[in-house]
């Protein structure tokens, strides 16, 4: 431990050194009385400082004086062995060894410089003696303000009380590193120095410690700090450590003093209040915030422990710590930091959590035309939906809400997509990172068809109009005309393109032939003829000359040969004519071979296409059939045999050869076998 010295000016009041402790010292002038120095120090002081020391243990005594700038000049003068300041400078009081040589730099007593000699750089050193006491004095010549110090050598031991013998243990400098550094965590901090004293001393006995603001307090031991004061670190505090003889109060070792400084090292936590900004996505009400990413803390110091407390009771309670700070969900508000170093410092600080602004989103509608190929569907560019008022917002696109809250499933090609009537959803970006979800409403305009315009059926050789009516923007036949209707249309098929709400719907339209009625079965009965007909619709009408109609299908009084029957349907077209032959009747044979009423002939209607001739019995019982072999005549016999004269009946068939219509005659005659 150093004594520190700052200032001791006359030879009454020099300070004692104790021990062989090194001195330093600025001196900044003479003290109270300019005194004579003799010998080579002829002249009166300059910047001086006087010191007192005694020899505890004999032997050789030597020092050298540093000035802290070496081109300051430094002297010095040793009297003594055991002369009181009265006789300083005078004949009995010279100087013993002193230095006057006017060079600068580093000067003293050498162990090695051979005696006698003075008035030079180096002087020899003293073999001391215990018991005796000498005076020194240095003064700085060249008047600076730099200072010096003074570090001693040789066997000899300047009294002290601070040995082995009165302090056992060594005193300890106060500090996390015993170097004087004592650390505050607020500069300036108010503090109680008597905490520091058990401390440094030790357990040493018999010595007390008395802490000063300054340097002269501490050598005078004028205004000692006795209770705790606002502290900084940018003055040096200085403490003493004095010694008492509980035996012996006079004893010269009460007067030493051991100096130190204290230093206080700021360990205080530089926070500063931070502001941390996140999304609140999807105005969700919350945001996950970084907590560790706050810039509260602007220094360079090691933490033991940083943590985050939802609120300031939390904090000094030290409880419902934040346990996932980098992933933190919350809403708006303030959070608190507390952090401790490793000087066991505290500061808390505040973090204001705050939303950056929602990202603008609005729901949107897309309509578009169908599609041909499935009406049902549209083809939309999603990318043209306005949701957002942002001009850079970056925008995905997703089939539902979830996909578009969990970011999965977007849709691959928003540019073309194609869609039934729904709802797709855009999750969109700002500038920030942030982003919202809106809707877009995706409408299919559907084809729009013309009620009035329906397939028609027309005569083949007629001719319509055909009418889509009002209503529509625009008209495109595939004819080629641009007006709502069409006229002198014939049988076929046709489209018409029709505008409406900015679509094109093409409507086809047919207009058929009608079917031709078709004459399925003529019934004839002596003159009546019973017609039968199929196709065509219904009601038909019917006649033998083409030009007076009847509704019923039943013709009478039809003249024996060829005749022609026509039969039209409700579309009144060109009539269906069907040829037929009535047959001439025979009701009476007398087969007789008198070649009178023989037989029944009809080989005229053999050219008949399925011809066919047959007799029945009253009772129903087929008793011949003519055919080509017998060229369709019957003589009255069955088998080879004549029949009972009697009544019988007949029926002939045949399809017309032109149409394939199938023509039933019947009849009856009597048969009049006379043998």
């Amino acid at each position: 431990m150093s004594i520190y010295s700052f200032g001791q000016s006359d030879c009454i009041t020099a300070i004692p050194v104790c021990g062989n402790s090194n001195l330093s010292y600025t001196p900044s002038g003479h003290g109270l009385i300019a005194e004579e120095l003799g010998g080579c120090m002829a002249t009166d002081e300059r910047f001086t400082v006087w010191y007192t020391f005694s020899v505890g243990t004999s032997g050789t005594l030597a020092f050298t004086i540093t000035p802290n700038n070496l081109s300051d000049d430094y002297d010095f003068a040793v009297y003594g062995p055991n002369i009181p300041c009265s006789q300083v400078g005078t004949s009995t009081g010279q100087p013993m060894r002193c230095n006057y040589s006017g060079t600068p730099g580093l000067t003293g007593l050498s162990l090695t410089v051979p005696g006698p000699g003075n008035n030079n750089q180096w002087s020899p050193f003293i073999n001391a003696i215990a018991g005796e006491s000498y005076i020194l004095v240095v003064d700085n010549y060249s008047m600076s303000t730099n200072g010096f110090t003074l570090s001693w050598q040789g066997t000899a031991a300047l009294t002290s009380p601070f040995t082995p013998s009165m302090q056992p243990n060594p005193f300890i400098s106060p500090g996390p590193n015993q170097n004087g550094e004592v650390i505050i965590c607020n500069n300036p901090q108010l503090f109680d120095f008597s905490t520091l004293s058990a401390g440094i001393l030790n357990g040493n006995t018999n010595f007390s410690i008395n802490y000063y603001n300054n340097s002269n307090d501490a050598l005078t031991g004028n205004n000692p700090i006795t209770t705790p004061i606002n502290v900084n670190t940018t003055t040096n505090y200085i403490y003493a450590i004095s010694y008492t003889d509980p035996t012996n109060p006079n004893n010269p070792a009460n007067t030493c003093k051991e100096f130190a400084i204290i230093k206080f090292k700021d360990g205080s936590i530089p926070l500063t209040p931070a502001t941390l900004t996140a999304c609140n996505n999807n105005n969700a009400g919350t945001a996950i915030y970084d907590l560790t990413t706050a810039n509260v803390y602007t220094g360079t110091q090691t933490m033991t422990s940083v943590k985050y407390y939802p609120t300031m009771t939390d904090v000094n309670a030290g409880t419902n710590q934040i346990n996932n700070p980098q992933a933190y969900l919350s809403s708006q508000g303030t959070v608190y930091v507390k952090y401790v170093n490793t000087f066991q410092c505290e500061r808390t600080t505040s973090i204001t959590l705050q939303f950056y602004p929602s990202t603008p989103v609005m729901d949107a509608t897309l309509e578009e035309c169908f599609l041909t190929i499935d009406p049902t569907k549209a083809e939309f560019d999603l990318t043209t939906a306005h949701v957002t008022t942002l001009s850079s917002a970056i925008k995905n696109y997703y089939l539902t809400m979830q996909d578009a809250i969990h970011d999965i499933n977007p849709i691959a090609n928003p540019f073309v997509y194609q869609s039934t009537t729904t709802t797709v959803y855009v999750r969109v970006y700002s500038g920030d990172g942030c982003w919202n979800i809106a809707k877009i409403n995706l409408k299919v305009k559907p084809p729009v068809y013309s009620s009035v315009l329906t397939d028609k059926t027309i005569c083949i050789e007629d001719r319509t109009t055909l009418d889509a009516g009002p209503g529509f923007t625009s008209y495109k036949w595939s004819t080629g005309a641009t007006t709502q209707s069409i006229s002198n249309v014939q049988v076929g098929e046709y489209w018409v393109e029709l505008g409406k709400n900015g679509c094109i719907t093409r409507q086809t339209v047919k207009v058929n032939a009608s079917n031709q009625p078709v004459v399925t079965a003529l019934d004839v009965n002596f003159t009546t003829i019973t017609v039968t007909v199929s196709g065509g619709k219904a009601p038909y009408q019917y006649s033998l000359d083409g030009i007076t109609w009847q509704t019923s299908n039943v013709l009478n009084n039809v003249p024996r040969g060829q005749a022609i029957i026509y039969v039209k349907d409700i579309y009144d077209c060109d009539p269906v004519a069907t040829e037929i032959t009535v047959p001439n009747l025979v009701n009476v044979i007398t087969p007789n071979d008198d070649n009178v009423n023989d037989y029944i002939d009809y080989s005229a209607l053999q050219y008949k296409k399925d011809l066919t001739f047959t007799i029945y019995n009253r009772y129903g019982n087929k008793v011949y059939e003519g055919n080509k072999k017998n060229l369709y005549r019957w003589d009255g016999r069955s088998g080879g045999k004549k029949v009972s004269t009697g009544t019988y009946w007949y029926t002939i068939t045949w399809n017309e050869p032109a149409t394939n219509a199938p023509i039933k005659y019947s009849g009856w005659v009597m048969v009049k076998n006379r043998e």
